[in-house]
């Protein structure tokens, strides 16, 4: 529950910000010239990139908790059990042993999204987290 409301706390701050800036480019319309109205585009064209990439990393994160949901309910989710450094982070050496499993289960049936979604797992773990979303996305295409 934690996420979820740390996401909508964020989404009403991203809605203050958008009614914001749009107001300024609008003041900025209002008063005319042409730098005044180049400049409130920019602005109104950073609101819809903002809201654009923002409801994409919603979705993204919807469709892996969906995922994770159902692989939990067939008992398929990996055990975290891999020893942690004194800061709480993963060690690396195990992680890559974990991965290495994962990743040879996925070459296996690369048709396969749970064996997708484990292996964005084990990228996480590893620290890879550009690998864990690519990963992540594709399993989301095979669900």
């Amino acid at each position: 529950m934690g996420a979820k409301l740390g996401v909508a706390v964020l989404m009403a701050v991203l809605v203050f910000y958008c009614v914001v800036v749009s107001l300024q480019a609008v003041i900025l319309f209002q008063e005319g010239g042409i730098g005044r109205v180049l400049f409130g585009i920019g602005l109104l064209i950073t609101v819809v990139l903002a809201v654009g990439l923002s409801l994409r990393e919603i979705q993204f994160g919807r469709h892996t908790a969906k995922l994770g949901q159902a692989l939990a309910e067939e008992g398929g989710l990996p055990q975290d059990d891999l020893p942690r450094r004194p800061s709480g982070r993963i060690d690396r050496q195990a992680a890559d042993t974990v991965f290495e499993q994962y990743r040879t289960e996925t070459e296996a049936d690369p048709d396969n999204w749970r064996s997708w979604y484990r292996l964005a797992l084990a990228y996480e773990s590893a620290g890879d987290r550009t690998r864990a979303r690519a990963a992540a996305r594709h399993a989301i295409r095979l669900f």
